[in-house]
């Protein structure tokens, strides 16, 4: 089971406007910040959402000091973690394929108490093509050391479901977030889910075998 991060397992969105920003106005100074900035869009990791908006990329470096900071803050949606720990016990091996970096990604999961939950955390940083190509997912697919016909991706973004598709993975989309969900049905997920638990009925319906 591979998941995005934010807008899935956590709901960081609010955060990661309050740490934009403070970033901004340290780097550029008084005034309102661009409201179409204050977070990347859905799977866009943040020196590529600065760039492509024409921010500093000065803004970055107090955008991720700040986003350390608050992590307390962030909010783990509800069943989230029920869900991650019922599917372990059904044998599913977890992995977050995520736009975050690495590092940032895994101590996020460890300030909220979730990265014991997780096999294995890879940010868009860790490899050499970010979603939407399948980099992410096929290393963690190949560190799970599950066959490919075993995996599922959980996402909240079109950048999660095509790079499912790139990998030949089945897609979840996931509506309990910030996301567009017309955008997402249009794009003809696998399966659309409305809240976590909905995940674990999906994969024991669909990848039923002798787990237990």
């Amino acid at each position: 089971m591979l998941f995005d991060l934010d807008g899935v397992l956590v709901n960081s969105f609010a955060v990661m406007r309050q740490a934009f920003e403070i970033a901004y106005a340290e780097v550029v100074g008084a005034g309102p910040a661009p409201g179409a900035a204050y977070h990347p869009p859905p799977g866009r990791c943040v020196p590529r959402n600065h760039r492509s908006r024409g921010l500093p990329l000065e803004v970055e470096g107090p955008f991720v000091r700040e986003s350390y900071r608050l992590a307390g803050e962030v909010e783990v949606f509800e069943g989230a973690p029920e869900l991650l720990a019922d599917l372990r016990q059904h044998g599913f091996g977890t992995a977050v394929v995520t736009g975050k970096s690495g590092p940032r990604a895994r101590s996020l999961l460890t300030t909220l108490g979730l990265a014991e939950l997780f096999d294995h955390v890879i940010g868009s940083d860790e490899v050499v093509n970010p979603k939407p190509a399948p980099d992410m997912l096929l290393l963690a697919t190949g560190l799970l050391g599950v066959p490919a016909d075993r995996v599922v991706m959980v996402g909240d973004a079109l950048t999660d479901l095509a790079s499912a598709r790139a990998a030949g993975y089945p897609a979840l989309a996931a509506l309990w977030g910030e996301t567009d969900e017309a955008e997402l049905l249009a794009a003809n997920p696998d399966a659309a889910v409305r809240k976590p638990s909905q995940v674990l009925d999906w994969c024991l319906a669909h990848l039923a075998d002798d787990r237990t």
